[in-house]
This record gives C-alpha cells, structure tokens and sequence, in this order.
C-alpha cells in the first residue's frame, strides 16, 4: 500500500484552512438554507467551501480522483481519490450551533490513508495518517480505556438518522452504556479520539459523512467499522466508531443480538 506523502497531508491542511475562511465568513451570517433534491439544507458557504477545496487539491493532484458532496465525481479511476465534505453539520451551521465541521479524507484504492476533522469555529482540527498517531491541534491525542459498555457514553447527531430495525438496533445498544447525548455532528469522533467519550453510533449515512473519520479513530487507538463490523466502504450507510476493540466487540452484539 502506498504511503502518504508529506505533500498529500500539506493539500489536506491548505484544503482545510481554505475551507475555514469560507465557512467562518458566512458563519452566523443569516445564510440562507437552500433544499437540495434529496431535501437536505445547503447554504452558499457549502458550495463555496468545496468549490475552494476542489480548486486547490485538484490544482497540486490533477490526476487524482475528487468526491464531493456538492459537486460530485471526477477521475473517478484513479487509485488516490480525495472525498470531501465542506460542511458536515449544515443544519448546525445554519442555526449558529459551531459543532459543524469540514472533512477531508484521501483514499487508496478503496483504503482511507489520510482524514482531517476541522471545526473552524472550535479552532480545533484532528488528523490521522494511517500508520501514525492521530494530532488534535499538533499534540497525539488517545481514545479512552473505557472496555465496559455499562460505564461507556454514546454518541450520535440525532435520533431522527435511526428508522425502523435501525431504531430498535440502536435503542439497544444506547440503553447498555451508561448514558447517551444527541448532537455534535462530526465533533463526537473527535472527542472519541481524544477520549472524551466512548461509542458513536450513526446511520443514514454516506461516504462523505464517514471517509475522513478512519483514519482519525483509527490513529487514536479507536475501532471504526459498519454495523457488522465490516471496513467501511463507499456503499455503508451505517458507522460505529468505538475506544478499542473490547468495546467495539460488545458493541456489536448488542447491535446484532
């Protein structure tokens, strides 16, 4: 598998200040929310921050694929691909909640090897290489030791993502921790990541939402899989992202019971 390059990671970083400056500028602004299609909310700072992302990496890698959530694929054939969320939280950011967050993750061949989190108006930014420790703002940063679920916090952005079996599913585990909180978006792995909490647990959710976190978990000490305990891949739509392997273990049999 290739390695990452120092140049890839400064794309990443120069992709996440870009976006920073964009998102900040418009942030508590009124901007107006705009219904997509598929009737999620879009504001102009979304459209703007990935078309400044998309300029810029597409610019140093222009052999590189690029996913974004506003403005699709491009080079899709390509064993680097760039997938790209500008504004992770845009319901959030609408209502001047700051947990929104821009997300950046690099693939290799279907293999997530770069991810940053970046809360421009926490001023706070996680990122993980595969192969290296996670950095939250420069310093490593460590998943908890927590291994039993009784004593675990969950996480997860809202309880209107859980449909149906997924519900129940979810019910489930949440109810074996200790206690659950709804919210944070993207933010509740970085807080996984530096062991402020335990479990998240999401689903409805698409490649964009989840790619940059691998990496970021991972690199903390975390575990991140889909609900079987899978990799994830382009198709899940279901996360869970837990301190270790012990508990993502009892994780999933209460998901899966």
């Amino acid at each position: 598998m290739s390695a990452v390059s120092q140049f890839f990671i400064d794309t990443a970083i120069a992709a996440a200040d870009a976006a920073r400056a964009v998102t900040l500028a418009h942030f508590r602004s009124g901007a107006k929310i705009i219904a997509k299609a598929d009737c999620s909310p879009v504001t102009i700072a979304d459209r703007k921050a990935e078309q400044c992302m998309r300029a810029l990496i597409l610019a140093r890698h222009p052999m590189h694929g690029f996913l974004g959530e506003e403005s699709g694929a491009v080079n899709n054939e390509s064993q680097w691909r760039w997938v790209i969320d500008p504004i992770d939280g845009t319901k959030s950011f609408a209502t001047g909640n700051p947990t929104f967050g821009t997300l950046i993750a690099l693939l290799h061949g279907n293999r997530p090897m770069l991810g940053v989190i970046d809360h421009a108006a926490l001023d706070e930014r996680w990122i993980g290489v595969a192969g290296r420790p996670t950095v939250h703002n420069g310093m490593p940063c460590q998943t908890s030791a927590q291994q039993s679920l009784a004593a675990a916090t969950i996480y997860a952005t809202t309880p209107d993502m859980f449909a149906g079996d997924a519900a129940e599913k979810f019910a489930r585990l949440s109810s074996a921790c200790q206690f659950r909180v709804f919210g944070g978006d993207c933010y509740a792995y970085g807080l996984l990541a530096c062991g402020y909490t335990d479990v998240v647990c999401e689903a409805d959710m698409k490649a964009h939402d989840f790619m940059a976190l691998t990496a970021v978990v991972e690199g903390a000490g975390g575990v991140i899989s889909d609900w079987h305990g899978a990799p994830l891949r382009f198709d899940s739509n279901e996360v869970l992202a837990c301190a270790n392997q012990t508990l993502h273990q009892a994780a999933l049999a209460q998901l899966n019971r």
